[in-house]
């Protein structure tokens, strides 16, 4: 297994743009209708056609899956990316209409005095601004107002941001790519080490599990969450890239701590685009430990 979090591969026909102001920002993750799965573990999520991505529904495909800030406010996005894609015959076909399949998670970033949240235009741009290679990380797209370590509120967090990572084995590929934006404190999972989290006004890491077993909890109820998508180049059914999601929660249990709270909206979308055959357990190992280091790389790579 090699770990090239430092030069981010993704699978062959998919794409990802980034588009952002001074507060929030949209990752839109653009597919050759690829498989797409889903699994929501905190208690306050905000998303869009999570359903249609589960096992037990007729829809096969997915043509974009889209993270963000903004809060509910910024679901708008998914409309400004499902204008570009039907603009050039992209989506399901309804008769003489074409409807394109675009998922969406939220996280919460309303910092601001003022209500600013990424909309049907900012949607557009990240989607036009989609390329395979050389895509920027860190306070970009959906982590630009992300904050991390609010065990006790807002005061004393630090920057979040979205990170990237890519693992290999033999010509399968499994990369990451993660907004954080959480309750908890940022770990290196390898290490057991604080690398970003809730900090006491002298600057030391305040440890926001001991300050939750010791009965300290005030993160503000939905005003967190951590989002993003798993995608391979292994060729899964859907049953398959909905429990690649679910294991990909793993990796955010490895480098987050506490997660998926009831503060918390922590959901991770899967993708399959590609026909390499591959052992499944092998492809959720990586899907694990790709999603722990890409955590870990949103509170280190790009400008902080």
């Amino acid at each position: 297994m090699n770990n090239t979090f430092d030069s981010i591969i993704l699978p062959d026909g998919i794409r990802i743009g980034h588009a952002q102001d001074e507060y929030t920002g949209v990752t839109c993750i653009l597919t050759d209708k690829a498989v797409g799965g889903v699994s929501v573990r905190g208690g306050a999520p905000g998303t869009r056609e999570t359903d249609m991505l589960r096992a037990d529904k007729s829809q096969g495909f997915v043509d974009a899956v889209v993270l963000s800030g903004g809060s509910a406010y910024g679901l708008e996005a998914a409309c400004g990316v499902a204008d570009y894609l039907r603009e050039r015959g992209i989506g399901f076909s309804v008769g003489n209409k074409i409807v394109p399949l675009v998922a969406q998670a939220i996280l919460f970033d309303l910092n601001d005095a003022e209500y600013r949240y990424p909309d049907k235009a900012m949607g557009y741009k990240a989607a036009a601004d989609a390329k395979s290679v050389g895509v920027n990380f860190g306070r970009v797209g959906a982590g630009r107002g992300a904050t991390v370590g609010k065990i006790m509120g807002a005061v004393g967090a630090c920057a979040g941001g979205i990170g990237a990572a890519t693992l290999k084995f033999g010509e399968v590929i499994v990369t990451a790519v993660i907004a954080v934006n959480a309750v908890g404190d940022v770990y290196e999972h390898r290490t057991g080490k604080i690398i970003a989290g809730a900090k006491t006004p002298d600057g030391r890491f305040l440890n926001a599990v001991e300050c939750l077993t010791n009965g300290l909890f005030a993160a503000q109820a939905g005003a967190n969450t951590t989002i993003g998508c798993v995608m391979t180049n292994a060729k899964l059914d859907k049953t398959q890239t909905n429990k690649l999601a679910a294991i990909a929660h793993d990796g955010l249990a490895m480098s987050i701590r506490p997660v998926h709270t009831d503060a918390d909206g922590d959901t991770i979308f899967a993708l399959s685009q590609g026909d390499k055959a591959a052992d499944f357990n092998i492809v959720c190992a990586l899907a694990a430990e790709a999603t722990a280091f890409a955590v870990e790389n949103s509170v280190t790579q790009g400008d902080r």
